[in-house]
């Protein structure tokens, strides 16, 4: 699956819907949710750090999805877009609902064929960020748990039914960024216990300074 440096993807399940047993009217629709709301996951583990991630019910209030298609594997043909209606696009108290009409062509059938078969039960999606937020937590095992909250998507670029998604995860170009995320967070905690030691220090001056004194 081709990876695209500046868009994240995450990965979620996909169905087809409940087919009719008259085949002149079958419907060739499939749908799932690209993200559940307010819901945090695991997103990857770096050492100590644990990243969760969760994304707020309104991050999509202001995304471009104007022109949002879906695909196999994020390349060649498009199979629906949200441009003509054969792809939709809701958001409701749950997450981000796709759903996409697929009898559009052959190609397009055939691919519905093998989500209800279950061949493909995976849903790929590609995005950008333009907002979000962290917060830190240390455990009582020393472990540290980030949680990122993804509050303003840019841009829904496609929704694809994958095979096997390039990474469970996260992508490079999103991993990059969470890295770095971290080593702020680590720079920052680093710096504020060298000024608690220092405190510490300079109290401890003081106190032997007061004793000495004490003591004359």
């Amino acid at each position: 699956m081709p990876i695209k440096e500046n868009r994240e993807y995450r990965t979620m399940e996909l169905r087809a819907v409940e087919p009719t047993d008259d085949i002149a009217s079958k419907s060739f629709i499939v749908d799932g949710y690209a993200t559940t709301f307010d819901s945090p996951y695991e997103l990857y583990r770096d050492g100590k750090y644990i990243v969760m991630e969760q994304v707020d019910r309104h991050a999509f209030d202001e995304a471009y999805t104007e022109d949002t298609i879906f695909q196999y594997d994020h390349s060649g043909m498009v199979y629906a877009r949200t441009r003509n209606n054969t792809l939709k696009l809701e958001t409701n108290d749950h997450g981000l609902k796709v759903t996409a009409d697929l009898s559009s062509t052959e190609a397009s059938r055939g691919v519905w064929d093998a989500i209800d078969k279950g061949l493909i039960d995976r849903m790929s999606f590609a995005f950008t960020v333009s907002g979000d937020s962290y917060e830190e937590e240390e455990q009582e095992n020393g472990d540290i748990i980030v949680t990122r909250t993804i509050k303003k998507i840019g841009r829904l670029y496609d929704v694809s039914a994958v095979s096997f998604p390039a990474n469970e995860q996260t992508s490079i170009s999103a991993r990059s960024h969470l890295d770095g995320e971290i080593k702020r967070l680590e720079a920052e905690r680093l710096h504020s216990q060298k000024i608690k030691e220092e405190r510490s220090a300079l109290k401890e001056q003081i106190s032997r300074i007061m004793e000495d004194k004490s003591n004359d």
